[in-house]
């Protein structure tokens, strides 16, 4: 299990330089005046922002893509700030992080004074039930192949585009989606054969 940690890990760090410097070529090529190559990086960081934001707002979606378009606009009226030889991803992961200590003080001051705190709904619900949901869908993942098993957790839990997860697990894009496809069939069965 452990060695197969370390290839997954190590194709995680191996896609995510690719990311940095397929975002970084567009964005170099865009600051010298390609308009094309512009849009393209704005479309691409989209893509990871968006699936970035999803993961740290999961009860906010609606705010999400809010919160990308005020980030993408940051990072357009911020690109002259660019320093060349340090990473592109951490820039923008700097600023997409402010953004979203905006987005967390503006909610919780509007919380605060619309939110009423009553004795009633105090042990209503626990935190164990999440916890346990993971370990459960954890223990169901582990019955499954590896060739469905990563799809879904790169894909499904992590928030890996199609093509990350592809270039992670070394298959084809086609060859994820059935993978998941497929997964999430047998799961669903294996669910509902224990019901």
């Amino acid at each position: 299990m452990a060695i197969t940690e370390d290839v997954t890990r190590r194709q995680v760090v191996d896609a995510q330089a690719a990311v940095e410097r397929e975002l970084r070529r567009q964005f170099v090529l865009g600051l010298g005046g390609d308009a094309g190559e512009y849009r393209a990086f704005l479309d691409e960081l989209a893509s990871h922002l968006r699936a970035y934001l999803r993961r740290r707002l999961p009860r906010a979606l609606e705010d999400v893509e809010d919160i990308l378009q005020e980030t993408l606009l940051a990072v357009h009226n911020a690109r002259h700030t660019y320093r060349a030889g340090e990473p592109l991803t951490a820039w923008v992961h700097a600023i997409t992080r402010y953004k979203l200590m905006d987005f967390f003080r503006s909610h919780a001051r509007r919380e605060a004074l619309h939110d009423p705190i009553g004795d009633d709904d105090l042990f209503v619900a626990s935190d164990a039930e999440p916890a346990d949901a993971r370990r459960d869908v954890g223990q169901l993942l582990e019955t499954l192949p590896d060739r469905h098993r990563l799809p879904i957790q790169l894909v499904k839990l992590q928030g890996l585009s199609i093509a990350e997860a592809a270039a992670c697990c070394g298959l084809s894009e086609s060859a994820v989606k059935v993978g998941i496809h497929r997964g999430l069939k047998a799961l669903a069965a294996r669910i509902r054969g224990g019901a």
